[in-house]
């Protein structure tokens, strides 16, 4: 194992034993906070790479670089019976995760004052790792992800990520500067966020680092902690997504995903996808996952967080996309609803909405991707078997010809294969937005 630069380890520890992150009050749940549940549920990942649905029960959960606990109890919450375990490097922030989940209820919880690059010291495998707002910090990124790969399952996932060069050049300039003013030499305090503060107050609001890095909400107390974790922020560094697959091929790890994957679809970017200039049309079909992606951040640097997924190699893709399945497919499949929805308000809701005839806004109970999600209440009234298990599609069809007997047009009894047509085409679209799965059974 490379050795860590332990200069480096203790400026960060030093920072945050003093301003422990994130500052999320205690009593805070991330309950109402379901694209935050979705993202972290091992659910959401699992099916992405495998098209296959798991109990999360009995999961063994790593989250390196814990901090305060907040991701900690995002992870206990999404993941039902899963056991979880935090490391950090900060003593004073691990004392803070033990209390978050200890508050709300989770006693399957382990923390330990760690390095990530110890982390074989747990003598535990894990199914899932989520390694937060840490990667970027520590001098070899593939020296980390190898130390999370050597204690992952064969069939585990780790989700990391990085800080954007090209969206967070802004910050970098930050600190260049305050580097310069002698702010980062030893462990920037509320001292140094202070003299931060004057410097930007004083400048004109129309010099850029200004214009790009600041905004009043920085100038009153509870901005401390952006400074700190921006301006401030010790050993931070950006990367490019052919650094990300530059690590991964390094540390023998294969790319599944970004977290956000719908935000990064390159030809969303266009005008007219279907209409791109001719030399587009013929090169971008051939382009790897890794050129498509850094082509994107290239276009359009948005994303402060090159956000990924990834895992040990797998055996070649044997599954095939919903969208190309046959109908002999279809009628073995089995369907779940999104674990983030079955919650009681999501039941009351959907069950009201289907009695008082009325549109049903998906979007407002999750938000997998942007913009209104609305279902007529005919169609909605499929979800409420999923509601308590999980249900054959042949199933569904059977509710609708019993909900719908009768074709509203024609007056004649719904038959099979129209009722057949109107759910598959309901289910398809529910699972490209991320509100059901779909399991086609083995061959």
């Amino acid at each position: 194992m490379v050795n860590i630069e332990s200069e480096l380890l203790e400026k960060i520890r030093q920072q945050y034993d003093s301003s422990p992150y994130p500052r999320i009050p205690l009593e805070k749940s991330p309950k109402t906070q379901p694209n935050l549940l979705y993202v972290h549920n091992l659910v959401t990942s699992y099916y992405l790479r495998n098209q296959k649905v798991i109990d999360t029960k009995d999961k063994v959960i790593l989250d390196a670089g814990c901090g305060t606990g907040y991701k900690s109890l995002v992870l206990a919450e999404a993941n039902p019976g899963a056991k979880i375990v935090g490391v950090d490097i900060s003593a004073e922030s691990i004392k803070l995760a033990r209390q978050r989940l200890e508050h709300h209820g989770f006693n399957n919880a382990e923390f330990h004052v760690l390095s990530i690059v110890d982390l074989h010291q747990l003598n535990q495998q894990f199914d899932y790792i989520n390694c937060d707002e840490t990667l970027y910090l520590l001098p070899d990124i593939s020296v980390v992800l190898q130390a999370m790969k050597a204690i992952l399952k064969s069939d585990g996932i780790i989700r990391s990520n990085l800080h954007s060069s090209l969206q967070r050049v802004n910050y970098f300039q930050a600190q260049r500067v305050f580097s310069m003013m002698g702010l980062m030499e030893r462990n920037p305090e509320d001292l140094e966020a202070g003299i931060v503060v004057e410097t930007m107050k004083a400048l004109k609001d129309s010099v850029n680092l200004k214009v790009k890095t600041w905004n009043r909400n920085c100038e009153e107390e509870k901005g401390r902690e952006s400074i700190l974790m921006n301006h401030l922020l010790q050993a931070d560094k950006g990367y490019i997504v052919p650094d990300l697959f530059t690590a991964l091929r390094s540390a023998d790890l294969e790319f599944i995903s970004m977290v956000n994957w719908r935000q990064w679809e390159l030809l969303d970017l266009f005008k007219e996808p279907d209409n791109l200039p001719t030399f587009l049309a013929m090169s971008l079909p051939d382009i790897s996952i890794e050129e498509r992606l850094h082509l994107y951040e290239l276009l359009n640097p948005i994303h402060r967080l090159i956000d990924f997924w990834c895992g040990h190699p797998q055996p070649a893709e044997n599954f095939t996309p919903v969208a190309e399945w046959t109908n002999s497919d279809w009628r073995t499949a089995q369907v779940y609803l999104y674990p983030m929805l079955k919650t009681a308000q999501f039941k009351e809701d959907l069950i009201a909405c289907v009695r008082e005839i009325r549109p049903f806004t998906l979007s407002q109970y999750l938000s997998p991707v942007d913009g209104l999600i609305t279902i007529d209440s005919s169609t909605a009234s499929c979800l409420i078997p999923l509601l308590d298990q999980s249900q054959p599609m042949m199933s569904l069809v059977e509710r609708w010809q019993q909900f719908r007997p009768i074709d509203p047009v024609t007056l004649n009894p719904t038959d099979e294969q129209q009722a057949f047509n109107i759910v598959q085409k309901l289910l398809l679209n529910l699972e490209s937005l991320g509100y059901i799965m779909l399991e086609r059974s083995p061959s």
